[in-house]
C-alpha cells in the first residue's frame, strides 16, 4: 500500500537530515502544510528548536497578491518561520530525497478570520459566534475558501493535494484552557450546536420553505433535556447519531437542515475540487478529508460518499481506533469507487495524541481488507523516534 506521512514546513526547513529521516520511514509520499491553522506543535528532532507556535490560521508560501486584491477575507501570511516560501523550501528538500509531494490545505477553519470578521462565522441557536468556524454557506467565504483551495493546493513541485475542512465546521474545538466539557457533547448534541443561523442561513431555510425561527426554537427545545441532563447522548455510529438527531427534532426540521446544509457542503466541494484541477492545469490529485455521514462537521467533513467520488479522486479517512470503527467509515465508500478512486486510511501514529504506531500492521491490513488501498500517517513531524521506529517496522512488513 502506498503510505504518505504528514509533515508540516517547520519539520523539515533548517534539519538538514529531515527529509531523508522520512523518506527512510518507508513511505513514498509526503503531506506537506501549505495552508493550515492556529496550533502549538512540538518538534522533538529538530536541530534548532522543540516549540513552533503558529499564533493564527496562516499559509505557508507567498500569496499571490493580485488574486488578493481588495478583497476583505483574504489569507494571513505566517511570521513564525524564516523566509518568504517556507513550503516550497520543504517542498524541494523532500522532492530530493526522492518523495512525492502532496499540499495539505486546511480551509473552513480560521479563528483569525472569524475575530476580525465575526459576521462570517457559524452562530448557533443562542446566538454565539465560531470565530474558528466561516459559515461555508455564506458568498464571500464560498469564494474565499474555492479561491484558496485553488492556490494552496497546486503549489510549485507539488503532485496533489489533500482538502481538509472543505464543509462545515462546528462546537467541536480544540481551544487554549477550553471549559465547555461541563456537559458531555455527543454526536447528536454536537451536530445542533453546530447548525448555523446566519442570516445566509435564514435565507436558505426560507428558500426551502420552512421558518427560520421555528427552526431555532425547534434546536433550543431539543437542547434543553441535554443541558439538565434529562436526555442521553444517543449512540456513537453515524446511523445511530442521526437517528438520535431525527428524535431530538422531529424528521421533518431535520430533514430541512440536512437538505440546505447537504447543499451548500456539495457545491462548495464541487467548485474547491473543479479550482484547485483548473489551476493545476494538468493532472493533479485532488482528495479530501472526509466522513461518510453528511451531518458530521470538523476536520473530516461529511460527504455523500457516492457524490464525492464523482467530484474529487478520492477521499482520506479516519481509521484510528476499534475494527468497528475502521468498517464504519471506510464502507460506504467501497460501492462508489472507480478505477481511479483512492480511499486512504489514516492512523494516528503518536502514541502521546492516542495513536497506536505499535498495531499499525494489523491496522492497516484490516483497513486494506475493507477497501483501503492506501495510508495515512499522523504525523512524522510530532512522533517521537520510538513512535517512528515502530513505523518503519510496520511498512516494513506491509511491503
Amino acid at each position: 500500500m502506498k503510505a504518505s506521512a504528514f509533515v508540516y514546513p517547520w519539520d523539515v526547513v533548517g534539519d538538514p537530515d529531515a527529509a531523508r529521516r522520512i523518506a527512510d520511514l518507508g513511505v513514498q509520499q509526503v503531506t506537506l502544510a501549505s495552508a493550515y491553522h492556529s496550533t502549538r506543535a512540538l518538534t522533538p528532532r529538530h536541530p534548532r528548536h522543540r516549540i513552533v507556535t503558529a499564533g493564527h490560521a496562516a499559509v505557508l508560501y507567498p500569496p499571490d497578491p493580485e488574486r488578493w486584491a481588495g478583497r476583505p477575507l483574504r489569507p494571513y501570511r505566517q511570521s513564525w518561520m524564516e523566509g518568504a516560501d517556507p513550503y516550497g523550501e520543504a517542498a524541494r528538500a523532500l522532492a530530493d530525497a526522492g518523495l512525492e509531494v502532496h499540499s495539505w490545505v486546511v480551509l473552513a477553519h480560521n479563528s483569525r478570520l472569524g475575530d476580525e470578521h465575526p459576521h462570517t462565522s457559524v452562530r448557533n441557536a443562542y446566538g454565539d459566534h465560531y470565530p474558528w468556524a466561516p459559515c461555508v454557506a455564506r458568498p464571500e467565504v464560498r469564494s474565499y475558501v474555492v479561491d484558496l483551495a485553488a492556490e494552496a493546493a497546486a503549489r510549485p513541485g507539488t503532485r496533489g493535494t489533500e482538502l481538509e475542512s472543505c464543509g462545515w465546521y462546528g462546537v467541536a474545538h480544540l481551544h487554549a484552557h477550553d471549559k465547555i466539557g461541563g456537559v458531555p457533547l455527543g454526536g447528536a448534541a454536537q451536530y445542533l450546536m453546530s447548525l448555523c443561523f446566519c442570516d445566509s442561513c435564514h435565507a436558505g431555510y426560507a428558500s426551502l420553505g420552512a421558518d427560520p425561527e421555528e427552526l431555532r426554537r425547534a434546536v433550543l427545545r431539543a437542547l434543553g433535556p441535554i443541558w439538565s441532563g434529562e436526555r442521553g447522548q444517543g449512540g456513537g455510529e453515524r446511523a445511530a447519531e442521526w437517528a438520535e438527531v431525527e428524535k431530538l427534532l422531529g424528521t421533518g426540521h431535520a430533514a430541512t437542515f440536512a437538505a440546505w446544509r447537504d447543499r451548500v457542503a456539495a457545491e462548495l466541494q464541487r467548485d474547491a475540487v473543479a479550482a484547485v484541477r483548473e489551476a493545476a492545469g494538468g493532472p493533479f490529485q485532488v482528495l479530501l478529508h472526509a466522513d461518510p455521514a453528511p451531518h458530521r462537521v470538523g476536520a473530516n467533513v461529511g460527504v455523500d460518499p457516492a457524490g464525492i467520488l464523482r467530484d474529487a479522486d478520492g477521499v482520506v479517512l479516519p481509521c484510528t481506533g476499534s475494527d468497528a470503527a475502521r468498517a464504519d467509515v471506510l464502507t460506504p465508500f467501497v460501492p462508489h469507487r472507480t478505477e481511479r478512486t483512492v480511499l486512504a486510511a489514516n492512523f494516528t501514529v503518536v502514541a502521546g495524541m492516542g495513536g497506536s504506531p505499535a498495531t499499525l500492521e494489523d491496522d492497516a491490513t484490516h483497513a486494506a481488507g475493507l477497501g483501503a488501498d492506501e495510508i495515512r500517517l499522523y504525523h512524522a513531524g510530532l512522533a517521537s523516534d520510538a513512535d517512528l521506529a515502530a513505523v518503519r517496522t510496520a511498512l516494513q512488513r506491509l511491503s
